[in-house]
């Protein structure tokens, strides 16, 4: 970018206030959007219905936020000084993508990148979305390797880095070798890509950046021992569930498998559940800032999401609207049926979503996310490769139907 460029928004969304007492009267009959300024429970007689269109949220809990005022980013990367980044991309999983994306924003504001992804280059995996399309990276200037992170300094083969951006541990063995390796190689930013999964369940939604996390989890323990190795800047990032071109992990495309082939979909009961839904390009604007700007950075835990909440129902719905059909939505109790919820279905079963106030009020930063026009993308996308014509079974959803005595009409 030659010269700055200055982007000012202000949300223009009508409120919607109504006492926990009058909420579960209304019914969701078809998807709704509203803006809400306080969410005090997590349980279904405490949220939120309103019937037009998918029942999509804007977060922004005034009981813990101080007032915003319309917010003005102002980006100037030619001032920015070039960062020499290394990206350690895991090599399977829904965050492989993200490797992609930032790998991708970073060159196009001149920075040097490096992506080691773990395992062999010619590995089944790299076969599938996102490693093969690495070489627009390469097209734009990325160095791609591969190999064991645990081995970094020979696969580096003695470059230096402003920037170690760990996306592929889940745990302190797996991490531990690429910071310790950072730290004596005078790395002086070092970013972890975490998990908003690690949060302990509460009655109180969403999860906010300080909340209480699960002791025993993988992801905790690194983010503690990153924050005892005193990099000039650290970081933490903890995404959640994530849609995207090159993603291979199934998050849009389970609704679609069901509703072009006519099928009905099956989703826990009650349907109201809240969840987030990401564009990657809003984990990757993130984290972007944070290279921009390490010192703002610095010591802060942020939630990598976007600013808005879907139900179940709605993310259906929405789906259906992006292919141009209708859809059956049948609600189950997984209990009574006898199946698995996390093998039935792609979200977890209950109120399940965090805030990006940490990326907001410490970075500017600014979601991007819409899912009416996102998942028409890919949709398109979706056709493109066949998988509408793909041969497929739903053994667990046949389990499902039967029970209730739904027919499905092949």
């Amino acid at each position: 970018m030659g010269s700055s460029s200055v982007l000012a928004s202000h949300p223009l969304t009508t409120s919607c206030f109504l006492p926990c007492s009058k909420v579960s009267s209304l019914p969701l009959t078809s998807p709704c959007f509203a803006s809400i300024s306080s969410f005090p429970a997590a349980s279904s007689s405490n949220v939120l219905l309103l019937s037009g269109r998918p029942l999509l949220f804007t977060i922004n809990p005034i009981a813990t936020r101080r007032p915003r005022l319309p917010c003005f980013s102002v980006f100037a990367s030619s001032d920015k000084q070039k960062k020499k980044v290394l990206i350690v991309n895991t090599n399977s999983g829904g965050h492989a993508v993200i490797g992609f994306y930032l790998s991708k924003d970073l060159l196009s504001s001149g920075h040097s990148v490096t992506i080691l992804t773990v395992g062999g280059e010619e590995s089944d995996k790299m076969k599938k979305p996102p490693f093969n399309r690495f070489s627009e990276l390469v097209d734009l200037g990325a160095q791609t390797i591969w190999g064991d992170p645990s081995n970094l300094g020979k696969l580096v083969d003695g470059a230096a880095f402003d920037v170690v951006l760990d996306n592929n541990g889940k745990d302190l063995d797996s991490v531990k070798p690429v910071a310790d390796w950072a730290k004596g190689a005078g790395v002086k930013q070092f970013l972890f890509i975490s998990s908003a999964g690690i949060y302990k369940t509460s009655d109180e939604v969403p999860h906010v950046e300080g909340e209480l996390v699960k002791s025993d989890a993988g992801h905790v323990a690194v983010e503690k021992y990153i924050e005892g190795l005193s990099f000039s800047s650290w970081a933490v990032f903890r995404p959640q569930y994530m849609i995207g071109s090159g993603n291979n992990k199934d998050c849009e495309e389970w609704f679609f498998d069901r509703i072009v082939r006519d099928r009905p979909v099956p989703i826990p009961s009650p349907g109201i559940q809240l969840t987030n839904i990401s564009h990657v390009r809003d984990l990757s604007s993130m984290l972007t800032l944070a290279v921009e700007d390490p010192d703002a950075a610095n010591g802060n835990i942020f939630n990598c999401v976007c600013d808005r909440a879907v139900t179940f129902d709605g993310l259906a719905k929405l789906c259906a609207q992006a292919a141009g059909r209708n859809i059956k939505i049948i609600h189950y109790d997984p209990k009574a049926v006898g199946v698995d919820s996390k093998k039935a279905f792609p979200f977890r079963n209950m109120h399940f979503y965090a805030e990006p106030r940490a990326a907001k009020e410490i970075l500017d930063w600014e979601s991007s996310t819409n899912l009416s026009e996102d998942l028409k993308e890919r949709f398109e996308e979706y056709v493109s490769i066949g998988r509408d014509k793909k041969d497929m079974q739903f053994e667990i959803d046949d389990k499902i139907l039967e029970s209730l005595k739904e027919a499905v009409v092949v």
